[in-house]
């Protein structure tokens, strides 16, 4: 019996949904800190909803006048442009070098802003600034994001785009049903190039600054302490890293989907 030789393309592939299908995995179940545990009962209960507001207010700013300053911190036609070298290599020689070409540049982006992110939020967390840091940490995520969609060749100014965003945030940061119900509106998308009928632009701002909320909300509470909360602050690091891991993952589906499309 003879086998066929797997494709460049359907061996990157198949390693994607196995990187997708472990990230999905560890998040099954969430199992609480042990620092939260002790810090549960110091937390003020309507810190919870001053945060929820902050992340919500702090992604409507930025989508409705943010994007453009964003902008100016890198260069969008220069990161267009390598996409399409990459494009252009990777249907010259067809290898599966080319084809990491894209995460290996979406990579090294989400690098950069990682760090960009921990020296900020350690930064306010030695001077025991915790939730006005959100605005900045918010906008550094979306930085994040928007460098790494364009990495992969989409753009991310458009209500449909701002919706893929919004769910791949609040996903990275979910578990359990949660996680598996935003995946399966993720793939939706992807598959469809459509936004479900009952979709709406602030339901999901506030779903998604409620999931960053939920989870930064003890860490929020100790950066708001002058010097130990550095260590509230790094956790900014803590959480852009996953989601910049959960926006590689669904972006490389889309552009390898895509690319199938095209086949």
């Amino acid at each position: 019996m003879f086998f066929k030789r797997k494709t460049p393309y359907e061996k990157e592939l198949a390693a994607l949904f196995e990187k997708e299908r472990r990230f999905l995995q560890k998040r099954k179940f969430k199992k609480e800190s042990f620092i939260n545990r002790k810090l549960e009962q110091y937390v003020p209960k309507k810190l919870r909803g001053t945060l929820d507001s902050a992340f919500a207010k702090a992604f409507g700013l930025i989508f409705e006048k943010g994007t453009k300053v964003i902008e100016k911190t890198y260069d969008k036609k220069s990161l267009e442009i390598d996409y399409l070298e990459n494009e252009y290599m990777n249907g010259v020689l067809e290898r599966r070098k080319t084809l990491r070409a894209f995460s290996k540049k979406a990579k090294s982006a989400g690098d950069k802003n990682l760090l960009l992110s921990g020296a900020a939020g350690i930064g306010m967390g030695i001077i025991g600034v915790g939730v006005p840091d959100i605005p900045v940490f918010t906008g550094l995520l979306l930085k994040s994001v928007y460098e790494i969609a364009l990495d992969y060749g989409f753009d991310y100014d458009s209500e449909k785009e701002r919706a893929f965003i919004l769910w791949v945030i609040e996903g990275a940061v979910s578990y359990g049903e949660k996680i598996t119900e935003i995946n399966k509106k993720i793939d939706y998308f992807i598959s469809s190039g459509k936004l479900p009928e009952d979709y709406e632009s602030a339901e999901a701002i506030k779903s998604a600054a409620g999931a960053l909320s939920k989870e930064l909300l003890y860490m929020k509470f100790v950066q708001g302490i002058p010097i130990i909360g550095a260590v509230g602050g790094f956790y900014d690091a803590v959480y852009m890293k996953r989601i910049n891991e959960f926006a590689n993952i669904k972006y490389r589906k889309r552009m390898l989907l895509k690319m199938k499309k095209g086949c």
